[in-house]
């Protein structure tokens, strides 16, 4: 075929429905698996696709269908095209559209930050961009860097998953040479190179794809410092723990300033009274005098 097909699907499809034809000749006119044509007829594939008319678009005649539909081992062949081909683009920077340019700091932001061994000729190949706006994202010096925030650029629709895929494998196989190429001038140097026991050295430079970033541990409050243990008197809930009152100083000795200010002795203020004999005291009111008659 010297011009490609438009719209394969839907026009095996139109096939299916409005032809005779076998599934092998469909199969190979449109460039599917038997299978595929055989679900498309089953309905399981393609379901509600509107089929495209190949007669209407000047891809194949009816004289050809009804030869085909004869013969079941001949093949269909497409017409050549009577419009002129858009001619195929030149390699340059790839085009991406105005509604998602605003997202390509963000997308540049996250390959830089989980697969910095790439280059930035494939950041700016991937996403379309240039190397001063990658430098400038890289030290924050963007004018809208307070903004940006790290997304997927396969999430955005920046680039495709095999094309990422493809350049971190580049990146890592480029990584993996230089290693060894610095091993080994340092071996002739006579030093040698430290490495990761049970990691291989592709691994240690790599490190590993969509690795997530490591926990932050919590801040650890600082230590507190040791109480003294409780004594056993102390655990045990008696009376004389629960009710026990600070001891209290002796009270000091008060000093004799003079005789201005006198010691009082407790002794002689509270000294109680000598006790009266009795017996005088009924020999007195005896002797008293008695009053006239």
């Amino acid at each position: 075929m010297s011009t490609p097909l438009m719209m394969p699907k839907a026009t095996a499809v139109w096939l299916v429905d409005n032809t005779t034809l076998a599934f092998d000749q469909i199969a190979t006119f449109c460039a599917l698996h038997p299978l595929e044509v055989q679900a498309i007829a089953d309905g399981e594939v393609a379901a509600g696709m509107a089929g495209h008319d190949p007669i209407a678009s000047e891809q194949l005649t009816t004289d050809e269908i009804a030869r085909c539909e004869k013969d079941p081992s001949a093949k269909l062949r497409l017409l050549e095209s009577k419009f002129p081909l858009p001619a195929p683009r030149a390699k340059g920077a790839r085009y991406t559209s105005v509604s998602k340019r605003q997202d390509k700091p963000d997308g540049i932001a996250w390959l830089l930050r989980t697969f910095p061994e790439l280059s930035d000729a494939q950041v700016g190949k991937l996403l379309g961009t240039t190397k001063p706006t990658i430098q400038a994202i890289r030290d924050r010096s963007h004018w809208n860097a307070p903004n940006i925030r790290p997304r997927d650029p396969v999430d955005l629709g920046l680039c495709a998953r095999g094309e990422l895929d493809e350049a971190v494998q580049k990146a890592r196989q480029r990584a993996a040479r230089r290693a060894k190429d610095a091993a080994r001038e340092a071996r002739k140097a006579g030093i040698e190179p430290e490495t990761l026991a049970g990691i291989a050295p592709e691994d240690a430079v790599m490190g590993t794809a969509h690795a997530a970033p490591e926990p932050i541990a919590p801040p650890q409050p600082p230590p507190q410092p040791e109480q003294p243990a409780p004594t056993v008197m102390e655990k045990t809930p008696t009376a004389a723990n629960v009710f026990k009152t600070p001891e209290r100083a002796p009270d000091a000795a008060p000093a004799d300033d003079g005789p201005d200010n006198p010691v009082l002795d407790p002794n002689l203020l509270f000294k109680p009274k000598p006790a009266k004999d009795e017996a005088g005291d009924d020999a007195g009111k005896e002797a008293g005098p008695k009053s006239e008659d």
